[in-house]
């Protein structure tokens, strides 16, 4: 695999609330996390490094043979995801400066085979294929919930009011729901895990032009915060750039 993972706090904001890592496996599986805190007094911060330790560390205990088809993967991600959950809101429970305090996850699981994603919130993963470019993920979001139902369009979206306001956060409520799902992947797809920070300011066409650029994929993830940042960068930024590119002998 080629991966790449880059975080930036944009132009705006004085300290950087996301949070995230590619971490590997055994040299055959890797997970890619992207995490999107909120709270006041800094609280995002706790609850996005909370997010990406509590996972990384579950991640690090597991093996490969108990990671070899998708429905343990998704049983692993589901339980996992249930697990830091709980952790998070204890915390904000046990302390009054993190009460309220949340974020969102967006998370992959890479195996040779296929790819399990899951996710909570509004940070997104995308896929780019022989099939095209394409969103995987849903948002959790009120104006997502708007467009679904009819009430408001795609582009009334992009403006809305309240377009920051989630449906579901991690580490808010007592238990929370993940979106999983299992995808096969082959190879020279690329995979996109990212914080609204670069799907706010970058549209959907130009993220999937800067993909498809014949470049080295490190590029495409400055590209891609560079970007959003010249449109404003008023929120942090953060990117993580995974791409199959495994050989015959084993993983590269």
């Amino acid at each position: 695999m080629e991966t790449v993972f880059l975080t930036d706090k944009g132009k705006v904001r004085t300290h950087n609330e996301d949070n995230g890592g590619i971490f590997f496996l055994e040299n055959e599986l890797a997970l890619a996390v992207v995490a999107d805190g909120m709270g006041g007094h800094q609280a995002g911060d706790v609850a996005s490094e909370m997010a990406i330790k509590g996972l990384q560390k579950e991640w690090s205990i597991q093996s490969s043979e108990l990671l070899s088809s998708p429905e343990k993967v998704e049983a692993w991600l589901n339980n996992t995801v249930q697990n830091v959950n709980a952790t998070i809101y204890e915390y904000a429970k046990g302390h009054l400066e993190c009460q309220g305090m949340g974020t969102t996850l967006v998370v992959a699981v890479f195996t040779k085979e296929f790819i399990t994603i899951g996710n909570i919130g509004d940070s997104r993963c995308y896929i780019l294929n022989n099939n095209g470019f394409a969103q995987i993920t849903d948002d959790h979001s009120l104006v997502n919930e708007l467009v679904r139902s009819g009430q408001i369009s795609v582009e009334d979206a992009k403006h809305h009011p309240r377009k920051n306001v989630l449906m579901r956060a991690l580490g808010t409520e007592e238990s929370v729901s993940a979106d999983i799902k299992t995808i096969e992947w082959e190879k020279s797809d690329l995979l996109l895990l990212c914080s609204d920070g670069l799907t706010n300011k970058v549209p959907a066409e130009d993220i999937e032009s800067i993909l498809r650029d014949d470049s080295l994929i490190e590029y495409k993830a400055k590209e891609l915060i560079e970007r959003a940042n010249k449109a404003g960068g008023e929120d942090n930024i953060t990117v993580a750039l995974v791409k199959y590119e495994w050989t015959e002998l084993g993983s590269e």
